[in-house]
C-alpha cells in the first residue's frame, strides 16, 4: 500500500502522442526503467488535466491533430510548467529543432527513436527536475524563515553576511555586544542555521536581493 502522496512523488512521464501504437510501445519501453507513464492521446485534454505538481518529464509528439507539439510546448512554458519536455518527430528539420529549443524543449529526438537514447534522455531529465524542485523547495523555506526576522535582526544579518564581527556590528548599530549576541542567537534559531557558513550559503542572496530592492532602480 502506498503512503499518502507517494504516487505524486514517484517520477511520472507524461506521454502525449495521438498515435495509439506509438504511445503503447513507448509506454512499455519507458516502464522498463521503473518510470511511471501517463499516456495522453488528446493534447488539449492533457493541457487541461495533467498534474502540474508531479515530478518527472513530458514527451510530446511534434505533429498531432488539433494542437501541434510545438504549440503545446509554447503554452506549457507560458504557464510556467517546469517539467522538462522532450520533443519527438518523424519530420525533423533544422528550423523545427531551433524553434523547439527556443520554446524551451529539453531535447529534440527524431523517430524512429533510439531506445537507449530516449531512456537516457528521460532519466537525465527526471534527475534534473528532481534537483530543480528540491532547490525551489529549499529557496521557499529559506524565504519563509527569513520573513520571520524582525527589522533589527535583519540589520544584524546584513552585517553578519558582510563579514562584520559582533563588536563591529555593535558599533555600527549603536548596540551593546551582548545585545548583538542575543540578536545573532535569535536570528540563527529563526533561520534554522547551525553555523555561519550555513547562514551565508542559504541567506546571502536574500540579503542582497532585499538590499537591492531597498535601494531601488
Amino acid at each position: 500500500m502506498k503512503a499518502p502522496g507517494e504516487s505524486r512523488l514517484s517520477p511520472l512521464v507524461h506521454l502525449v502522442d495521438d498515435d495509439d501504437a506509438v504511445r503503447t510501445s513507448l509506454a512499455l519501453l519507458i516502464g522498463t526503467v521503473g518510470l511511471r507513464v501517463a499516456g495522453w492521446a488528446d493534447p488539449q485534454r492533457f493541457l487541461a488535466e495533467f498534474d502540474r505538481g508531479s515530478i518527472g518529464a513530458i514527451v510530446l509528439d511534434v505533429r498531432m491533430a488539433g494542437l501541434s507539439g510545438i504549440v503545446l510546448l509554447e503554452r506549457l512554458l507560458a504557464e510556467g510548467v517546469d517539467q522538462p519536455v522532450v520533443m519527438l518527430t518523424g519530420h525533423g528539420t533544422v528550423d523545427l529543432c531551433r524553434r523547439a529549443f527556443k520554446s524551451g524543449a529539453a531535447e529534440f529526438l527524431e523517430k524512429p527513436v533510439d531506445d537507449e537514447l530516449l531512456l537516457e534522455t528521460l532519466q537525465h531529465s527526471v534527475r534534473q527536475h528532481v534537483r530543480r524542485r528540491e532547490r525551489v523547495s529549499v529557496d521557499r523555506r529559506a524565504r519563509e524563515r527569513y520573513e520571520r526576522l524582525s527589522e533589527r535582526e535583519r540589520e544584524v544579518l546584513v552585517l553578519i553576511v558582510g563579514g562584520f564581527t559582533n563588536k563591529e556590528i555593535a558599533r555600527a548599530l549603536a548596540l551593546s555586544p551582548r545585545t548583538v549576541e542575543t540578536h545573532r542567537a535569535n536570528l540563527f534559531a529563526k533561520l534554522g542555521a547551525e553555523s555561519l557558513a550555513q547562514v551565508i550559503r542559504q541567506y546571502a542572496s536574500l540579503v542582497e536581493a532585499d538590499a537591492s530592492g531597498a535601494r531601488g532602480p
